[in-house]
Protein backbone atom coordinates (compact mmCIF):
# COMPACT_ATOMS: atom_id res chain seq x y z
CA UNK A 1 0.00 0.00 0.00
CA UNK A 2 1.10 3.88 -0.88
CA UNK A 3 1.81 6.35 1.55
CA UNK A 4 -1.93 7.87 0.41
CA UNK A 5 -3.74 4.60 0.82
CA UNK A 6 -1.92 4.20 4.69
CA UNK A 7 -3.46 7.58 5.20
CA UNK A 8 -6.07 7.03 4.33
CA UNK A 9 -6.79 3.46 6.03
CA UNK A 10 -8.28 5.22 9.30
CA UNK A 11 -10.70 6.29 7.67
CA UNK A 12 -11.60 3.03 5.85
CA UNK A 13 -11.60 1.26 8.75
CA UNK A 14 -13.51 4.00 10.53
CA UNK A 15 -16.68 3.59 7.78
CA UNK A 16 -16.01 -0.04 7.50
CA UNK A 17 -16.99 -0.58 11.31
CA UNK A 18 -19.64 1.46 11.23
CA UNK A 19 -21.18 -0.65 8.66
CA UNK A 20 -20.73 -3.70 11.01
CA UNK A 21 -21.77 -1.93 13.92
CA UNK A 22 -25.06 -0.95 11.63
CA UNK A 23 -25.79 -4.16 11.26
CA UNK A 24 -25.97 -5.17 14.59
CA UNK A 25 -28.13 -2.34 15.42
CA UNK A 26 -30.42 -1.39 12.31
CA UNK A 27 -29.82 -4.87 10.64
CA UNK A 28 -31.03 -6.54 14.17
CA UNK A 29 -34.50 -4.26 14.03
CA UNK A 30 -35.36 -4.00 10.18
CA UNK A 31 -34.26 -7.79 9.29
CA UNK A 32 -34.57 -9.75 12.48
CA UNK A 33 -36.30 -8.80 15.14
CA UNK A 34 -39.93 -9.60 13.29
CA UNK A 35 -38.54 -13.53 13.28
CA UNK A 36 -37.23 -13.22 17.24
CA UNK A 37 -40.74 -11.59 18.08
CA UNK A 38 -42.82 -14.71 15.64
CA UNK A 39 -40.44 -16.79 17.65
CA UNK A 40 -41.11 -15.73 20.95
CA UNK A 41 -44.57 -15.98 20.85
CA UNK A 42 -45.73 -18.64 18.09
CA UNK A 43 -42.63 -21.42 18.62
CA UNK A 44 -43.25 -24.13 20.95
CA UNK A 45 -39.22 -24.23 21.80
CA UNK A 46 -38.70 -20.87 22.19
CA UNK A 47 -34.89 -21.57 23.49
CA UNK A 48 -34.10 -23.46 20.50
CA UNK A 49 -35.76 -21.07 18.04
CA UNK A 50 -33.59 -18.33 19.30
CA UNK A 51 -30.84 -19.69 18.84
CA UNK A 52 -30.95 -20.58 15.46
CA UNK A 53 -31.63 -16.98 14.51
CA UNK A 54 -28.92 -15.87 16.50
CA UNK A 55 -26.94 -18.09 14.54
CA UNK A 56 -27.95 -17.08 11.37
CA UNK A 57 -28.16 -13.59 12.74
CA UNK A 58 -23.96 -13.80 13.30
CA UNK A 59 -23.59 -15.76 9.94
CA UNK A 60 -24.99 -12.22 7.72
CA UNK A 61 -22.64 -10.38 10.01
CA UNK A 62 -19.79 -12.76 9.12
CA UNK A 63 -20.79 -12.75 5.40
CA UNK A 64 -20.09 -8.91 5.52
CA UNK A 65 -16.93 -9.16 7.03
CA UNK A 66 -15.56 -10.95 4.37
CA UNK A 67 -17.03 -9.24 1.80
CA UNK A 68 -15.66 -5.48 3.51
CA UNK A 69 -12.62 -7.09 4.68
CA UNK A 70 -11.28 -9.06 1.71
CA UNK A 71 -7.24 -9.14 3.16
CA UNK A 72 -8.53 -11.33 5.91
CA UNK A 73 -9.15 -15.02 5.05
CA UNK A 74 -10.94 -17.16 6.62
CA UNK A 75 -10.09 -20.87 7.23
CA UNK A 76 -12.85 -23.09 8.71
CA UNK A 77 -11.30 -26.88 9.05
CA UNK A 78 -14.59 -29.00 7.72
CA UNK A 79 -14.46 -31.14 11.08
CA UNK A 80 -15.43 -28.16 13.04
CA UNK A 81 -18.76 -27.53 11.36
CA UNK A 82 -19.62 -31.24 11.66
CA UNK A 83 -19.37 -31.47 15.52
CA UNK A 84 -22.38 -32.54 17.18
CA UNK A 85 -23.37 -33.47 20.95
CA UNK A 86 -20.17 -32.06 22.15
CA UNK A 87 -18.92 -29.65 24.72
CA UNK A 88 -16.59 -26.93 23.02
CA UNK A 89 -13.68 -25.82 23.96
CA UNK A 90 -11.46 -23.36 22.21
CA UNK A 91 -8.62 -20.77 23.39
CA UNK A 92 -9.70 -17.12 23.13
CA UNK A 93 -8.53 -13.96 21.54
CA UNK A 94 -10.91 -11.73 20.57
CA UNK A 95 -14.66 -10.98 20.75
CA UNK A 96 -15.01 -12.43 17.47
CA UNK A 97 -14.44 -15.81 18.44
CA UNK A 98 -17.82 -16.39 20.68
CA UNK A 99 -20.06 -15.29 18.33
CA UNK A 100 -18.00 -17.17 15.12
CA UNK A 101 -18.59 -20.48 16.96
CA UNK A 102 -22.36 -19.49 17.35
CA UNK A 103 -22.77 -18.48 13.60
CA UNK A 104 -21.13 -22.37 13.16
CA UNK A 105 -24.09 -24.36 15.05
CA UNK A 106 -27.79 -23.82 14.66
CA UNK A 107 -28.38 -25.67 18.01
CA UNK A 108 -25.76 -24.94 20.28
CA UNK A 109 -25.21 -23.02 24.06
CA UNK A 110 -22.86 -21.25 25.95
CA UNK A 111 -21.98 -19.50 29.02
CA UNK A 112 -22.56 -15.71 29.34
CA UNK A 113 -21.23 -13.38 32.14
CA UNK A 114 -24.39 -12.97 34.34
CA UNK A 115 -23.99 -9.06 34.09
CA UNK A 116 -25.15 -9.17 30.34
CA UNK A 117 -28.25 -11.06 31.12
CA UNK A 118 -29.25 -7.62 33.16
CA UNK A 119 -28.87 -5.03 29.62
CA UNK A 120 -32.20 -4.19 28.56
CA UNK A 121 -33.89 -6.39 25.78
CA UNK A 122 -30.22 -8.31 24.96
CA UNK A 123 -29.95 -9.60 28.42
CA UNK A 124 -33.55 -11.29 27.52
CA UNK A 125 -32.87 -12.27 24.56
CA UNK A 126 -30.06 -13.76 25.45
CA UNK A 127 -32.35 -15.42 28.76
CA UNK A 128 -34.71 -16.57 26.04
CA UNK A 129 -31.80 -18.27 23.79
CA UNK A 130 -31.47 -20.88 26.83
CA UNK A 131 -28.09 -19.05 27.57
CA UNK A 132 -26.26 -20.20 30.95
CA UNK A 133 -25.19 -17.45 33.47
CA UNK A 134 -21.66 -17.27 34.99
CA UNK A 135 -22.26 -16.59 37.86
CA UNK A 136 -24.45 -19.60 40.53
CA UNK A 137 -24.80 -16.72 42.64
CA UNK A 138 -27.49 -13.61 42.85
CA UNK A 139 -30.87 -13.88 41.44
CA UNK A 140 -29.16 -16.15 38.15
CA UNK A 141 -28.13 -18.88 40.60
CA UNK A 142 -31.80 -20.78 39.99
CA UNK A 143 -31.70 -19.81 36.11
CA UNK A 144 -27.68 -21.40 35.62
CA UNK A 145 -28.88 -25.04 38.22
CA UNK A 146 -31.85 -25.42 35.79
CA UNK A 147 -30.16 -24.62 32.60
CA UNK A 148 -27.64 -27.14 33.43
CA UNK A 149 -30.36 -29.94 34.70
CA UNK A 150 -30.84 -29.64 31.14
CA UNK A 151 -27.88 -29.86 29.76
CA UNK A 152 -28.11 -33.78 29.11
CA UNK A 153 -31.40 -33.79 27.13
CA UNK A 154 -29.50 -31.01 25.02
CA UNK A 155 -26.64 -32.77 24.43
CA UNK A 156 -28.84 -35.60 23.75
CA UNK A 157 -30.48 -34.06 20.90
CA UNK A 158 -27.61 -32.92 19.11
CA UNK A 159 -26.60 -29.58 20.69
CA UNK A 160 -23.07 -28.33 21.46
CA UNK A 161 -22.56 -26.33 24.37
CA UNK A 162 -19.91 -23.86 23.86
CA UNK A 163 -17.07 -22.50 26.87
CA UNK A 164 -14.10 -20.45 26.19
CA UNK A 165 -12.56 -22.24 29.76
CA UNK A 166 -10.14 -19.45 30.04
CA UNK A 167 -12.80 -17.25 31.27
CA UNK A 168 -11.34 -13.88 29.13
CA UNK A 169 -9.45 -13.03 26.28
CA UNK A 170 -5.67 -13.59 26.28
CA UNK A 171 -3.95 -10.00 26.50
CA UNK A 172 -0.94 -12.11 24.39
CA UNK A 173 -1.89 -15.01 22.95
CA UNK A 174 -0.69 -17.33 25.54
CA UNK A 175 -3.43 -20.21 27.36
CA UNK A 176 -4.52 -18.99 30.90
CA UNK A 177 -5.72 -20.95 33.30
CA UNK A 178 -8.60 -22.85 32.67
CA UNK A 179 -11.69 -22.61 34.63
CA UNK A 180 -13.47 -26.39 35.46
CA UNK A 181 -17.15 -25.73 34.57
CA UNK A 182 -16.83 -27.12 31.30
CA UNK A 183 -15.10 -30.18 32.27
CA UNK A 184 -17.12 -30.70 34.84
CA UNK A 185 -20.57 -30.54 32.65
CA UNK A 186 -18.79 -32.76 29.97
CA UNK A 187 -18.11 -35.69 32.58
CA UNK A 188 -21.58 -35.09 34.72
CA UNK A 189 -23.33 -36.25 31.32
CA UNK A 190 -20.33 -37.93 29.49
CA UNK A 191 -20.01 -36.06 26.62
CA UNK A 192 -17.03 -35.60 24.37
CA UNK A 193 -15.02 -32.54 24.59
CA UNK A 194 -13.67 -31.01 21.35
CA UNK A 195 -10.76 -28.86 21.76
CA UNK A 196 -10.31 -26.24 19.12
CA UNK A 197 -8.00 -23.38 18.34
CA UNK A 198 -8.73 -20.49 17.02
CA UNK A 199 -5.65 -17.81 15.25
CA UNK A 200 -5.98 -14.42 14.09
CA UNK A 201 -9.19 -13.33 15.42
CA UNK A 202 -7.34 -10.54 17.34
CA UNK A 203 -5.77 -8.83 14.32
CA UNK A 204 -9.05 -8.23 12.78
CA UNK A 205 -10.74 -6.69 16.15
CA UNK A 206 -7.66 -5.78 18.08
CA UNK A 207 -8.47 -5.27 22.24
CA UNK A 208 -8.92 -1.81 23.13
CA UNK A 209 -9.95 -0.95 19.96
CA UNK A 210 -13.28 0.50 18.31
CA UNK A 211 -12.35 0.06 14.94
CA UNK A 212 -12.03 -3.16 12.70
CA UNK A 213 -8.49 -3.50 11.08
CA UNK A 214 -9.23 -4.20 7.52
CA UNK A 215 -6.20 -4.16 6.16
CA UNK A 216 -4.42 -7.53 6.09
CA UNK A 217 -3.04 -9.62 4.74
CA UNK A 218 -4.31 -12.53 7.58
CA UNK A 219 -5.55 -15.45 7.69
CA UNK A 220 -8.01 -16.48 10.30
CA UNK A 221 -8.22 -20.05 11.15
CA UNK A 222 -10.40 -22.47 13.35
CA UNK A 223 -9.10 -26.06 13.85
CA UNK A 224 -10.42 -29.46 15.71
CA UNK A 225 -7.10 -30.08 18.06
CA UNK A 226 -8.96 -33.37 19.25
CA UNK A 227 -11.55 -34.84 21.06
CA UNK A 228 -10.73 -35.98 24.96
CA UNK A 229 -13.06 -38.26 27.05
CA UNK A 230 -13.74 -36.98 30.46
CA UNK A 231 -16.01 -39.72 31.57
CA UNK A 232 -15.33 -40.46 35.55
CA UNK A 233 -15.09 -44.58 34.66
CA UNK A 234 -12.93 -43.53 31.53
CA UNK A 235 -8.85 -43.97 31.22
CA UNK A 236 -8.23 -40.44 30.88
CA UNK A 237 -8.29 -39.70 34.90
CA UNK A 238 -8.81 -37.14 36.74
CA UNK A 239 -10.73 -34.14 36.08
CA UNK A 240 -6.95 -31.74 36.46
CA UNK A 241 -5.38 -35.01 34.29
CA UNK A 242 -8.29 -34.22 31.63
CA UNK A 243 -7.87 -30.42 32.15
CA UNK A 244 -3.95 -30.87 31.47
CA UNK A 245 -4.70 -33.03 28.21
CA UNK A 246 -6.64 -30.19 26.86
CA UNK A 247 -4.20 -27.20 28.02
CA UNK A 248 -1.39 -29.13 26.34
CA UNK A 249 -3.34 -29.75 23.08
CA UNK A 250 -4.06 -25.80 22.73
CA UNK A 251 -0.45 -25.23 24.15
CA UNK A 252 1.20 -26.71 21.46
CA UNK A 253 -0.96 -25.31 19.25
CA UNK A 254 -0.27 -22.18 20.07
CA UNK A 255 3.89 -22.97 19.33
CA UNK A 256 3.27 -24.66 16.32
CA UNK A 257 4.50 -21.03 14.66
CA UNK A 258 1.99 -21.02 11.82
CA UNK A 259 0.69 -17.28 12.82
CA UNK A 260 -0.49 -15.61 9.61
Amino acid sequence: MDTAGRGLQPAFDFIITLVLWAYFTAGFVLLFSPFYLWAGVFSKDRERAFQRLNSRFYRGFFFLVRRLMPGHRWRIQPAVREIRSSVIVCNHRSYLDSILLISLYDKHNTIVKSRLLDIPLFGRMLQWSGYIPSSAEGRFAEMMIRRIEGMEAFLAGGGNLIVFPEGTRSRDGRIGALNKGAFKIARRFRAPIKVLHVRNTDRVFRRGSFSFDTRGPNTIRLELLGSVNASADDETGSLPQVMGRVRAMLESKNNDGEDS
